[in-house]
């Protein structure tokens, strides 16, 4: 099967928007912790994101501008294991992020494409952490000391298996099993006994059998369950194992591999992250998924789903029409908690609209701010 997610993969782009800096009095890269994503000029159609890094030198104080306005919040509600770790949770409106930026940009210039980057930059969205985030530990510290401070709750998605996404768009990984655990160990370090919440390992299972031998499926598995007692062991750090999509495995198969990832330690389950299934779909497989795991709750990915998904060249689930930046598409509901539905704990934006799926349908290398995807998403959301 191809790759159906794409998270952040391409290296840092130093600097942010030096031929536009007249327009961009105030954003500078932050010192801690930094900009997860990088922005171009208007006129650029895609931007480099880059990968969650060290804080960036501080150029000569006469040159500097000014950061912007620190925003604060109050803090967010104690939660415990069983609860909804969603409710009354607001999420991070990053200032350095491209969509963020070129509505900051265009706000004189074309206030109507303001207006729809807006639309993306108010909604937040995960950060995704991999073998691209340097200093892994001390990078979320700061990332989570950051969000807390403005009352928002950490969202993260682990993305690090070994031999991840078999090779395709987003390959990669851990080298070694060990290395995996280590890095693992790290990450749940820097969170400590702080709110937040983690996805993991969006297509680790969905690809489970797809380019792994019997030891490495073992292996993997094995992961799954350390990842999880990992991060369930902090206190305060709500735990979703990635199930792919409606589209994807059978519900007996989809079970019996959380099942061996260690669900029942687990908080739950996500369901169509990176991909543009509809919520009605997601909600149904994910009830019959639930249904078989002892009413385990889920959450859904609905970032871009408010067209559903693509018809024409869309013949079975795994064609790369029906997941790698199809035109069309929408952007969904906005994260929430309020789903009107008891197993559904949250819609939530696990994809940053505008982010490319890959090189395919004229989309750059995946995880590349696209603005003309973006632009599209934003126009054709029903709100």
């Amino acid at each position: 099967m191809p790759r159906n997610f794409s998270p952040l993969l391409v290296p840092v782009v130093s600097g942010l928007l030096a031929s536009a800096a007249p327009l961009l009095v105030g954003c500078v890269a932050p010192a801690a912790p930094p900009a997860n994503t990088a922005a171009v000029p208007a006129s650029t159609s895609t931007v480099a994101p880059a990968a969650p890094a060290a804080a960036v030198g501080a150029a000569p104080s006469a040159a500097a501008p000014a950061k912007p306005a620190e925003v604060t919040g109050p803090p967010l509600p104690p939660w415990k294991h069983g609860e909804n770790p969603f409710v009354g949770a607001h999420y991070w409106t990053d200032p350095y992020s491209p969509a963020f930026l070129q509505a900051k940009v265009l706000r004189e210039r074309d206030p109507e494409q303001s207006k729809l980057f807006k639309k993306i930059a108010d909604n937040g969205g995960a950060d995704w952490i991999g073998d691209w985030t340097p200093n892994v530990g001390n990078w979320v510290n700061k990332r989570v000391t950051a969000i807390l401070k403005t009352g928002s709750l950490p969202l993260f998605i682990v993305y690090n298996l070994p031999k991840r996404d078999c090779g395709n768009y987003s390959a990669g990984g851990s080298k070694t099993a060990e290395g995996y655990k280590t890095w693992v160990t790290t990450f749940a370090k820097g969170i400590g006994d702080r709110r937040a919440a983690v996805v993991l390992e969006p297509d680790g299972l969905g690809l489970l059998t797809k380019c792994l031998s019997p030891a490495d499926q073992k292996e993997r598995l094995e992961l799954f369950k350390f990842a999880v007692h990992e991060f369930v062991a902090l206190g305060n750090t709500a735990v979703y194992i990635d199930a792919g999509h409606s589209g994807w495995q059978p519900v007996p198969e989809i079970v019996s591999r959380l099942k061996q990832a260690g669900i029942e330690e687990a908080d739950g389950f996500s369901l169509n992250v990176s991909n543009y299934k509809s919520t009605e779909t997601e909600i149904k497989y994910g009830k019959e998924v639930s249904k078989r795991l002892g009413g385990k709750h889920f959450v859904i990915d609905t970032s871009r789903n408010g067209n559903g998904p693509p018809v024409e060249g869309c013949k079975k689930g795994d064609d790369e029409a029906c997941w790698c930046n199809p035109p069309g598409r929408a952007l969904g509901t906005p994260p929430t908690s309020e789903t009107h539905e008891p197993l559904v704990d949250a819609f939530l934006w696990l994809k940053k609209p505008g982010e490319s799926d890959g090189q395919c349908n004229g989309g750059p290398k995946a995880g590349m701010f696209w603005k003309e995807n973006a632009l599209e998403l934003a126009r054709n959301a029903k709100y």
